[in-house]
């Protein structure tokens, strides 16, 4: 099953071709994660992230409560999986 998961954003800053890109923390976990979707989020903001892609901000409740859920579920296993650079 693909899910989104939220994350909340640490810092943002454009790759080499000019894409903004931002480390996002998933409960701990910090991922590289494209922003190109989302160009409005800021620092502090928490976003949906699918296939390594911000496809939505949402407030820190909703994250919250999403990341509960998926805790639950066990759906979580694959953000602790090493991935490649």
């Amino acid at each position: 099953m693909c899910l989104g998961i939220p994350g909340k954003v640490l810092a943002i800053e454009p790759n080499a071709l000019a894409m903004p890109m931002g480390k996002v923390s998933f409960g701990g976990i910090v991922k590289e994660i494209c922003l190109a979707y989302t160009p409005e989020a800021q620092v502090g903001d928490y976003v949906v992230v699918h296939v390594g892609f911000a496809i939505s901000i949402v407030d820190e409740a909703e994250a919250r409560k999403v990341f509960a859920y998926l805790r639950e579920m066990e759906e979580l296993a694959d953000l602790e999986l090493e991935q490649p650079e």
